[in-house]
């Protein structure tokens, strides 16, 4: 199949060459009714991360992370590396970008594949479960849809909904993923039901969140440190509280914060259709202040002499 510009299946079509009428704020929403989700969705899903939704996707991935270490197998493992330890932000930022490079330029690019080859090294340097490798994949699927469905400035259109799984579904399988769920609802089911499994509490769970939480805190002056870890107890779920040990949020809080993320949104709904895109690499993204002048795909990640093998 091959999109209405005559290009493959699967890589994107600049925005400037989109046919008309796509004008107006839902402009990029006319484009995306028009794509395949199954054989277009790295099309659909860099429109969504890159032009609707840049600043929502970029916290619902952050907060995805952080879900994954209620897990005490991920976070034991994390905890033993020492990475989160030693160097937080280059953690997350080294898996914020590779992700965002395959979103931005396609897994099967030449930054893409660049990107999977460092994410493979780093994953084949230790023993990880399959269905560990397989929850954390669930996360970046359902989490930014979760977060856009409750503070974005619209809702999902279902062909965005159906890209992201079959987009990371082909990382998945690209990474040596073993079963992979092969429908949107099977692959969520299974998201739930491992959270109702795993999540339990653990000290590990309890170091490796609170290293997290003090990097949320370093992206905001110090004398908003505790407004920040309040507005995160809030933000996270009941079941996250007790597997990370941290304390249960204020509703007063939560309700604060929603209603400012929501008021954003409201302000979001108002602005024009952005037309560059503000994905992988965005200068202007405060949680990559490791790389200043840039990176490539090869730079990222965790460095051979950085770790030793944690089998």
């Amino acid at each position: 199949m091959t999109l209405t510009n005559g290009r493959r299946a699967g890589t994107f079509a600049a925005p400037d060459r989109d046919p008309r009428p796509r004008s107006g704020r839902l402009g990029w929403v006319k484009v995306i009714e028009d794509l395949d989700p199954v054989t277009q969705h790295q099309d659909i899903l860099r429109i969504t991360a890159g032009y609707e939704f840049p600043w929502d996707y970029q916290r619902a991935l952050e907060f995805a992370l952080f879900r994954t270490y209620c897990v005490p197998t991920i976070s034991e493992l994390l905890a033993r590396t020492g990475e989160f330890e030693k160097r937080p932000q280059k953690r997350y930022d080294d898996t914020a970008l590779l992700m965002g490079e395959m979103v931005e330029h396609g897994y099967d690019s030449p930054r893409g594949r660049e990107s999977l080859r460092n994410v493979n090294r780093m994953h084949g340097r230790y023993t990880i479960s399959n269905d560990d490798m397989l929850y954390v994949l669930s996360t970046f699927v359902y989490d930014p849809i979760d977060w856009i469905d409750r503070y974005g400035w619209r809702r999902l259109h279902p062909h965005e909904r159906l890209a992201s799984f079959h987009f990371y579904r082909q990382v998945g399988i690209r990474m040596g993923i073993k079963d992979v769920p092969e429908s949107f609802q099977e692959f969520q089911r299974f998201k739930m039901d491992y959270e109702q499994e795993h999540f339990v509490f653990s000290e590990d769970n309890h170091r490796i969140g609170t290293y997290t939480l003090g990097l949320f805190q370093s992206w905001y002056p110090e004398v908003l440190a505790r407004p920040v870890a309040s507005a995160v107890y809030a933000l996270i779920d009941d079941r996250m509280a007790v597997a990370f040990g941290f304390p249960k949020g204020s509703p007063r809080v939560r309700a604060a914060a929603e209603a400012g993320l929501r008021a954003r949104s409201s302000v979001v709904r108002l602005l024009p259709k952005r037309r560059v895109s503000a994905g992988a690499g965005d200068p202007n993204n405060r949680t990559y202040p490791g790389y200043p002048a840039g990176y490539c795909p090869r730079d990222l990640g965790v460095e051979p002499d950085q770790s030793p093998r944690v089998n």
